[in-house]
């Protein structure tokens, strides 16, 4: 599973110096340092080296100033990393190349190259904020077919879990969680209903979320009829 070299690459990056979070925006990971603007790297994860590692850097070069390109080792040495061709593509492109080992060690095959010209602010900068307001590191990087546990849905959850012992009105959400009001009358996944005027119940739905995703106890407090 491409999950599995998640947490090797988390630790090499976060040695440099950067905070990294799993599944953003698309990406298998998204890294930034302390500055400001930080700086944003992203990283792709694959099994293998193969050419569509490199597609997907390309895609996402626009956005970020590093690309950051992650497979195994082959255990005889001969896949794509021992490939001169190969790592000559990732230095023309600017990407940079991590090998990890089957004993879970990063080896740097390639160092990226100065960042080129962003061309893509709104997405650098959607991944930047979604980065920040993500609560910890929630999926790691490589996740398939199950729902990434995005900023959004954190904050969703954290108001059901506030709603767990009966109805909360809208203000008493808004200090754990400052999107309540937008999530509640959307009510994206269904989980909430409106029982009176700035005030909301659980659903089903919602309470089968809590049950999928348990969530810590909250400071909201619930409205006693």
């Amino acid at each position: 599973m491409e999950t599995s070299l998640y947490l090797p690459v988390k630790r090499h990056l976060e040695s440099l110096g950067f905070s990294v979070k799993g599944e953003v925006g698309g990406c298998d990971l998204v890294a930034l340092n302390g500055d400001d603007p930080p700086v944003v790297v992203i990283g792709e994860l694959k099994l293998s080296f193969n050419l569509e590692l490199i597609l997907q850097g390309v895609e996402r070069a626009g956005a970020c100033d590093e690309v950051w390109l992650a497979a195994r080792l082959s255990m005889r040495g001969k896949g794509r990393e021992s490939d001169a061709r190969y790592r000559n593509l990732c230095r023309r492109l600017g990407f940079g190349m991590l090998g990890v080992t089957h004993q879970g060690n990063v080896e740097v095959l390639v160092a990226p190259s100065a960042a080129s010209p962003r061309r893509n602010p709104k997405k650098r900068s959607r991944l930047v904020m979604e980065h920040q307001r993500r609560r910890g590191d929630p999926v790691a990087g490589g996740s398939t077919r199950m729902p990434i546990m995005t900023a959004y849905r954190q904050q969703a959850l954290s108001c059901a879990a506030a709603m767990a012992a009966g109805p909360c009105r809208v203000r008493d959400l808004r200090g754990e969680n400052p999107d309540a009001g937008k999530i509640l009358l959307h009510n994206v996944y269904g989980w909430f209903d409106r029982v009176d005027r700035g005030i909301y119940c659980l659903t089903e739905a919602g309470k089968d979320a809590l049950k999928r995703w348990p969530q810590q106890s909250c400071e909201a407090v619930p409205i006693v009829e």
